[in-house]
């Protein structure tokens, strides 16, 4: 199988699966939700919990997790249609997909405040729930995530500016189309997919353009990747689709908006922070886990005083 770079940067499949033997079914609106839980008996009432969501496709942040303390407990869950976690039709925009997770976490008494974490797509996911959900979420950390802020004539200008033929928001929908046709990867990682590609049908990221501020006390970590490594296959997809991108300039003109979205996102809330890591890869909690950890741990405590 031979995923591009532009997949993993952009939207965050890695073809890892989360389930594991002590991963756990929950009927949830007469669906089947896979998930795994730990440390939750060491959690004292009201700390916050945390609360896993992967990018496209699903994936693991078990390698975080031996990083952290025994006293924090949190939940990782495949989403609708990934993994061992049924599929379900009517669970097709973004705002359903939180509100199908908050169902599931009232399913299992897991009782707020959340500690939210987020890899790529699964940013603007945990973006949505602190929008549906703010007085229960007492923070947030996301990981390299999908700029979902970016607007059609700030996508415009970056293009032209980089001398590219394709903008951001044009790549994004030919590779969640493209996983979501490819046989060469899981069906439920297809499946992911068909629901994303749907839910950007009317517009990209429609259902964030209108979103309330987020509410000041949610801590927010946000950790950016950026000048990356331009690889052999980002230049063979390059050629191969006529894209027309010129990669050093592209990725400097992106990166640079994304930068501004999410520090004008944090720019309000207390106890948040952005950090940028040139050169790192999209898998953070892959490369540097006891960072992201570290991190992690960092908001957890801004909470509990």
């Amino acid at each position: 199988m031979k995923l591009f770079t532009f997949l993993l940067l952009i939207i965050g499949y890695l073809p890892t699966s989360a389930q594991h033997s002590d991963s756990k079914l929950v009927s949830v609106e007469g669906k089947k939700m896979s998930y795994k839980t730990f440390n939750l008996e060491n959690r004292k009432d009201g700390e916050p919990i945390l609360v896993f969501e992967a990018g496209l496709g699903g994936g693991t942040f078990d390698p975080i997790l031996r990083y952290l303390p025994a006293n924090i407990g949190g939940i990782e869950y495949e989403r609708t249609g990934v993994g061992n976690s049924d599929a379900d039709p009517k669970v097709l925009s973004d705002s359903q997909l939180v509100e199908r997770l908050h169902s599931m976490l009232q399913t299992l008494n897991i009782k707020p405040p959340y500690l939210l974490v987020g890899h790529s797509i699964g940013g603007p996911y945990i973006r949505l729930f602190a929008a549906k959900f703010p007085h229960e979420v007492s923070g947030l950390v996301l990981s390299d995530p999908t700029d979902f802020m970016l607007t059609k004539e700030e996508d415009e200008r970056a293009r032209i500016k980089s001398e590219s033929k394709t903008g951001y928001r044009e790549i994004s929908t030919i590779i969640i189309k493209s996983l979501s046709q490819n046989k060469n990867v899981s069906q439920g990682t297809r499946n992911d997919a068909i629901r994303a590609l749907n839910s950007n049908s009317k517009g990209f990221f429609i259902e964030y353009t209108d979103l309330p501020a987020l509410n000041k006390d949610i801590a927010t970590t946000v950790i950016i990747s950026y000048n990356k490594y331009i690889e052999t296959p980002d230049e063979e997809l390059n050629k191969n689709l006529n894209l027309g991108i010129n990669f050093k300039a592209w990725w400097k003109e992106y990166d640079n908006l994304r930068i501004q979205h999410f520090s004008d996102l944090i720019k309000d809330n207390d106890n948040s922070k952005i950090i940028l890591l040139p050169k790192y890869s999209h898998g953070i909690h892959y490369q540097n886990p006891e960072l992201v950890a570290k991190l992690i741990v960092d908001n957890y405590k801004s909470y509990v005083k």
